[in-house]
């Protein structure tokens, strides 16, 4: 599973012409699922980001994480995400996972973030949505559960 996650001060998704999802401060995180991914790849991403320390203490240092500064998380599924542009400029997606089993990871990466006590607003898997974020800092980080290390 490949996340990038920004700090945000604010965030929505619109479906259809309708808000879906919104949040304050907090995460928006855009989640590609590929077929070789499985729930220890939740399992993994859950603890990176309920413990990511990127919101700035009182001496300005990154050294908060989402539950210390009440934030919440805006979760977008992007199978995107797993786009090869290794020939032509017509990117590739043969890497995105399979929609049925994208779904039921995307689903359950968000329930484990919730069982971890956080907010977590999300999009509508596989629509297409609008999103609208104000970077915060600008801070992005892109984590990869393939390239992990326990």
């Amino acid at each position: 599973m490949r996340i990038v996650l920004q700090r945000v001060s604010q965030a929505s998704v619109t479906i259809n012409g309708e808000v879906t999802g919104q949040i304050n401060r907090g995460f928006v995180i855009l989640v590609g699922v590929e077929d070789a991914d499985t729930m220890e790849d939740v399992d993994y991403l859950t603890r990176k980001i309920a413990g990511m320390r990127i919101f700035e203490d009182e001496a300005g240092k990154m050294n908060h994480s989402l539950d210390q500064v009440g934030g919440e998380i805006l979760s977008i599924s992007q199978f995107t995400l797993h786009a090869s542009t290794r020939k032509g400029n017509r990117p590739s997606f043969t890497r995105a996972g399979d929609p049925d089993h994208a779904e039921q990871l995307y689903d359950a990466l968000n329930d484990r973030l919730r069982k971890e006590g956080l907010t977590v607003a999300t999009g509508e898997f596989g629509a297409d949505m609008a999103v609208d974020l104000t970077n915060d800092g600008p801070v992005t980080i892109i984590i990869d559960s393939q390239a992990k290390d326990f």
